[in-house]
């Protein structure tokens, strides 16, 4: 992993609208007999702790406050990735995408990553790590978002459905150009690297669950890539053949979790890797921390619950402590990334992105 190269080189509220809804939906579905069935416990959890909501909320001031009009934000590494990623933090929080609190950051978000994308060849931003990451946002904000209040007087130059679509299918033909089968910085590009591929893979999957057609065989490929840089102690390569394995938890964190979304915990592969960090819990993170726990709050969720809330209390303590009092988490490139990483970690104690979902 090395996001160094990266191309982006890229108060305790009352119940919102949003969580109204989902407790109303659970209230229903538990009179019914159907609430374990249909809506799993998992997808919104018990009481989210009052530290975390209320450093969340200091996180999403810093956000609103911070966006441009244009619906990016400067203060860092920018591109339709980051913006994404910030998008997926207004999302995430369960306020109403479409009227709630934060509406009109998230229209601008959307309406910004759409904006980047090449009507020509479906690429969003300048590397396919800004492309995975704005594909995944998309995906989330798919039928999340009404389409009538997203662009003004209804002129924009697609739909988040069309967007998402043409993203998709620019995912896959990059990846069939690539003799590994997966992803490097450009879309063309002939080497491969389980970072990058981790970004675009994660939102092709998304794709896939918000209704997309993606060819099975595609997503079979990109998990025999990553079967074939997983080591048997559950260690992930970075780039090229077998070999060159090294400690990061980063990398382990993403293929555990590219296993999980594609519904291969079969895998020994998986095994290994979900053993790997779990066993690594309360190591300190010395490279890449924010881009880490990203990953690594996903994995261990998907994988261990029991790892996960270990984990989770550790990744409180240490945000309350590195949070600024404007709300912003420091991060290796920028506040608003660095806020935005951090922030989706916590944000799997919310569970209300569908990608977030067990």
């Amino acid at each position: 992993m090395n996001p160094s190269n990266w191309i982006w080189i890229r108060k305790d509220r009352s119940v919102t609208l949003g969580r109204l809804v989902a407790t109303c939906v659970v209230v229903l579905l538990a009179v019914a007999g159907r609430a374990t069935a249909q809506l799993p416990v998992e997808r919104h959890g018990d009481i989210v702790p009052r530290d975390v909501r209320e450093m969340y909320d200091r996180g999403l001031q810093y956000l609103a406050t911070t966006q441009t009009t244009n619906g990016d934000w400067t203060d860092g590494q920018q591109g339709p990735g980051c913006t994404g990623l910030a998008l997926m933090v207004f999302l995430a929080s369960g306020e109403d995408p479409n009227y709630g609190l934060y509406s009109n950051q998230v229209r601008r978000a959307i309406r910004s990553i759409i904006s980047a994308q090449s009507a020509e060849t479906g690429i969003l931003g300048t590397s396919m790590y800004h492309h995975g990451f704005a594909t995944l946002a998309l995906a989330e904000a798919y039928g999340a978002v009404d389409e009538r209040n997203l662009w003004p007087d209804n002129k924009g130059p697609r739909t988040i459905g069309q967007a998402l679509e043409l993203a998709a299918r620019a995912a896959v033909t990059s990846q069939k150009k690539n003799p590994n089968s997966a992803w490097r910085y450009s879309p063309d590009a002939s080497d491969a690297d389980t970072s990058v591929s981790g970004s675009v893979l994660v939102g092709l999957l998304a794709a896939r669950n918000a209704g997309i057609e993606i060819p099975d065989e595609a997503i079979d490929k990109a998990i025999g890539y990553y079967r074939s840089m997983t080591s048997s102690n559950g260690s992930v390569a970075y780039s090229g053949g077998m070999g060159g394995f090294g400690e990061s938890a980063a990398r382990s964190s993403i293929a555990t979790l590219v296993y999980a979304l594609a519904r291969r915990k079969d895998l020994k592969e998986y095994k290994a890797a979900l053993g790997h960090i779990s066993e690594q819990l309360e190591q300190p993170t010395n490279a890449y921390p924010e881009y880490t726990r990203y990953y690594q709050a996903q994995a261990l969720f998907q994988g261990d619950v029991a790892a996960w809330e270990k984990w989770n209390k550790l990744l409180v303590r240490q945000l309350k402590q590195a949070q600024r009092p404007d709300g912003s988490i420091p991060g290796q490139f920028g506040a608003s990334l660095g806020t935005s990483m951090s922030l989706l970690a916590l944000a799997l104690n919310y569970r209300f992105l569908p990608i977030y979902e067990r």
